[in-house]
């Protein structure tokens, strides 16, 4: 027993052996049957030379076809027709061989198999090979389930179609023996109750339900190619509430022609619970709009910025400037482009957008046509500490990027912002707001002065972005890695999520459409209660909560708000053609004003008095009221009061 135990693969020879062995058995009892059993009409002294003979065909023809290198355990619908041609070529030879004999006579025509005795020995041969080689396949599935029983898990594949059928196979053919298909979940009534692979089609999460009740279901693997992220969150909740883990198959583009291996089948990640239906946009509208142009991507080495660049290297731009003062991760950028697009020329810029004169140098040299402005201090804890550093860079390094836009006449400039700058409650989304301002001011500007093609700005407007730098949820993984505590906040906190290439997709879409002088919101779907997305987190990642990791609360960090908004109290928004996309109507301020107070921001700079810079900040963004932060001092009693 342990000997087949420990066997993984049977040997060629033996494979041979027992085919011939069965073709050789079937042939003899080819005849009994031909001849309705009746031996005196059987040549007893002639049977066994012919019987040899064609077993000895069917040897041959085993041996150009390699009907015997096929692993048994992986036995598929392509060794049956190996087996099929096998058996096929045995009849050609045969008849060849003998209607050659007929001509030229140099064998007895008895020493050959007759014609009908050939065909019922194929027909009897077939169904035995096979038959044997399903068997063993079994029986190579048991004795591996017997050997790591402890480890093997009873799984429910959810989805009865084609991908249901193929992650069976891929699951029960497994070296490894880790998982023992038990049932299928399936949405569509027509198919619950039935059997497929002899395992019953359970419906919907209620089966799922049952199934773990019934047949004591330990994981479930998702299977389903079209599968839209409402039924995966949908699919994934009900396992989270059965505790039961959770993997899902690839999408079937990246494996379907070459075969889905167990190693592809991954983990549940927090992101299929958060992300969205897939947005459909008009490729054709961004690809003409970068197509051969010089595009200058700031803070290109951050999460929004490298994405922006991925994408853009597919629109094939003439030069994709590359700019940042992230050295290393700047490189790092650079050569993963390399791999991706090496015809699109790229040029990493190391650079801080807070010094006018490079700025200067780099328009001058490369005359970029489009401007997608990425690089910002975002992190609020930090900026509420820092506020002068969140006003050279979000205020007075966008005016700098906007004015030599502008001085330039480039085609767009397109500010990526935050939902932050909606009544901000704090210094980094206040300054955001500033620079959401100026440009649309400046804007307008250009549209009252009548200046002809003069650059359009556009804002674009959005939430967190799912595994961007400083992210709730890098910071959940490392402290779940760590075993705890899970830090929040606040329990009532939400925020809204997007998935970094989602966002970027939508950038590129709105700065395709953009006319300048429009914030674009995007639409962020429902918003998310931090709480149940580290409860969900924890549990995906195996622990238990209160059991292993346990989540504490710090209180609203210097800033903070509870709740996110996307649009402030006097904006009203128009749709585009873009569902996924809108405008917020928002009255521009005067330009000659908006840039007189920027200007005061630098000699307010240099005087280094923070409450006063802060104060200034207020009086430019008057809806900007402080929360949990020192700074609430500097707010007006009336603001307080609304």
């Amino acid at each position: 027993m342990e000997f087949f135990r420990n066997l993984r693969i049977v040997p060629r020879w033996l494979i041979v052996l027992i085919d011939t062995l069965i073709v050789f058995h079937a042939t003899f009892f080819a005849y009994f049957v031909r001849f309705n059993f009746n031996f005196e009409q059987i040549d007893r002294f002639q049977i066994l030379p012919s019987v040899a003979v064609f077993t000895g065909f069917v040897l041959f023809s085993m041996l150009l076809t390699r009907s015997y290198v096929g692993i048994v355990r992986h036995t598929s619908t392509g060794d049956l027709v190996n087996m099929m041609k096998m058996l096929g070529l045995a009849q050609v030879f045969l008849y060849v061989v003998r209607q050659a004999n007929v001509l030229y006579g140099f064998v007895e025509t008895t020493q050959f198999v007759p014609i009908s005795v050939s065909l019922i020995a194929a027909l009897l041969s077939f169904p035995l090979l096979i038959s044997y080689r399903l068997i063993v396949k079994e029986f190579y599935y048991y004795m591996s389930n017997a050997k790591n029983k402890d480890i093997v898990k009873k799984v429910a594949i959810y989805g009865a179609g084609e991908a249901g059928i193929l992650t069976y196979k891929a699951l029960k053919s497994s070296a490894n023996a880790q998982w023992n298909p038990v049932a299928f979940i399936d949405d569509d009534p027509g198919k619950a109750g039935k059997l497929l692979e002899n395992k019953k089609i359970f419906l919907g999460t209620e089966g799922l339900r049952r199934a773990v009740e019934k047949l004591g279901v330990q994981e479930v693997v998702i299977a389903i190619n079209s599968l839209t992220a409402s039924n995966k969150r949908k699919i994934i909740d009900t396992c989270l509430e059965l505790g039961l883990p959770s993997k899902i198959i690839p999408p079937a583009k990246d494996w379907f022609e070459i075969g889905l291996n167990t190693q592809d089948i991954r983990e549940v990640r927090i992101e299929d619970l958060l992300s969205r239906d897939e947005i459909n946009l008009e490729k054709e509208n961004v690809v003409d709009s970068i197509e051969g142009k010089v595009i200058l991507v700031t803070g290109a080495a951050g999460s929004i910025g490298s994405e922006l660049c991925r994408q853009l290297i597919h629109c094939k731009p003439k030069k994709l400037l590359m700019l940042d003062q992230a050295e290393s991760a700047l490189y790092e950028l650079d050569q993963e482009l390399m791999t991706t697009n090496t015809e699109v020329k790229r040029i990493a810029l190391v650079a801080d957008i807070r010094n006018r004169n490079r700025m200067m140098e780099i328009f001058i040299s490369f005359r970029p046509d489009i401007v997608f402005h990425a690089a910002a201090y975002k992190h609020v804890p930090l900026m509420e500490t820092f506020p002068e550093e969140a006003v050279r860079v979000n205020v007075l390094g966008t005016k700098i990027l906007a004015d030599l836009s502008s001085y330039f006449g480039i085609e767009k400039f397109v500010m990526v912002s935050t939902d932050k700058a909606v009544n901000p409650t704090n210094v980094m989304g206040a300054t955001k707001r500033a620079a959401e301002i100026y440009v649309q001011s400046l804007d307008f500007h250009h549209q009252f002065q009548g200046d002809f093609g003069h650059t359009k700005f556009i804002t674009t407007r959005f939430g967190n972005v799912l595994g961007s730098n400083g992210s709730v949820i890098p910071l959940f993984q490392k402290q779940i890695k760590k075993g705890g505590p899970v830090t929040i906040t606040h329990p009532d906190i939400t925020r809204y999520f997007m998935t970094i290439p989602e966002a970027c997709q939508l950038v590129l879409e709105a700065g395709a459409m953009g006319n300048g002088g429009e914030i674009f919101v995007f639409d962020m779907g429902e918003p998310v209660k931090i709480l149940d997305l580290a409860k969900k987190m924890i549990f995906l990642s195996g622990k238990k909560l209160g059991v292993d990791i346990e989540i504490s609360y710090m209180g609203l960090r210097p800033g903070e708000k509870l709740y996110e908004e996307l649009l402030n109290n006097f904006e009203i928004v128009k749709e585009t053609y873009h569902p996924k996309i809108r405008i917020a109507q928002v009255s521009p301020m005067d330009f000659g004003y908006v840039e007189e107070m920027f200007n005061h921001f630098k000699g307010l700079l240099e005087n280094g008095k923070e409450d006063d810079l802060v104060s200034h900040l207020k009086e430019l963004v008057p809806e900007y009221i402080s929360q949990e932060s020192r700074f609430i001092k500097l707010d007006k009693e009336d603001k307080l009061v609304n």
